[in-house]
């Protein structure tokens, strides 16, 4: 598993913005996705030594996923604004449920999912192979698409375009796309004039992807005030796992 850092969204001449602000959400979330990882057995990198400077930093996932491929089958990049809601759930079971029961070797190499924008770059499985090392530099070289200045920083539209221009063979092979996002990347819904929007004219993808309770992990892509929200999904967490407990406790013993 490997994460990193971002704490502030720049403008591109120093000035921060607050509106995606990222700062103190890795703290707030890296708990949750440690506690995950050693429980599952995994490794957890948070790759913020990894950030490029010379780029917004979202783009720095290639560099930290790229850092990881030598000494891992598979790598699961998930943006700092992601939450693990059921650590019930492996990754390897979710893998299984996108690619089927194929061996390794010819397993696909690049497992991502789609929102009502296309595909998404926030969350997503890397195999290990010379493919990838090559989709991973094609990626990261596509730097007519950086953006500064805007909530956009140009990865998820270069990955997109990267995607759409692969042969058709080449995509069947090395891609799978999950037909349902929420499989391993939902969105929480919330009422406003964009999710409503959403809801009305692309409702399928919508619903794909909508958070809902035991789902694996939720991402807070395209939201405002992400600390606020990710504290208050993990509160609500541990609200559950200490309700769980207490009606576990007050369950009586079966006699036959």
């Amino acid at each position: 598993m490997v994460s990193l850092t971002q704490e502030e969204i720049s403008d591109g001449v120093g000035r921060q913005t607050s509106r995606r602000s990222f700062r103190g959400v890795m703290a707030a979330v890296g708990g949750n996705k440690r506690a995950y990882a050693a429980r599952m057995g995994y490794d957890f990198v948070d790759a913020h030594d990894l950030v490029d400077p010379g780029r917004p930093p979202s783009w720095s996932k290639i560099v930290a996923v790229r850092s990881q491929l030598p000494s891992h089958d598979w790598v699961f990049w998930n943006d700092a604004d992601t939450v693990v809601t059921n650590p019930d759930i492996s990754l390897e079971n979710i893998l299984g449920a996108v690619i089927g029961q194929a061996d390794f070797e010819t397993s696909p190499d690049f497992v991502v999912t789609e929102d009502v924008n296309g595909i998404n770059a926030g969350v997503f499985f890397v195999r290990r192979s010379k493919w990838s090392e090559n989709f991973l530099e094609t990626w990261w070289n596509l730097t007519s698409f950086v953006q500064f200045g805007s909530t956009k920083s140009g990865d998820n539209d270069a990955l997109k375009y990267l995607i759409r221009n692969l042969s058709s063979h080449e995509l069947r092979s090395h891609v799978r796309i999950s037909p349902m996002q929420c499989l391993f990347n939902s969105y929480p819904w919330y009422p406003s004039w964009k999710s409503v929007h959403q809801l009305i004219f692309s409702s399928g993808a919508v619903w794909r992807g909508v958070y809902s309770r035991g789902d694996f992990m939720v991402h807070l892509a395209g939201l405002d005030d992400k600390k606020e929200w990710a504290d208050r999904i993990i509160q609500e967490l541990e609200a559950q796992r200490r309700d769980y407990v207490y009606l576990a406790r007050q369950r009586p013993l079966y006699t036959p």
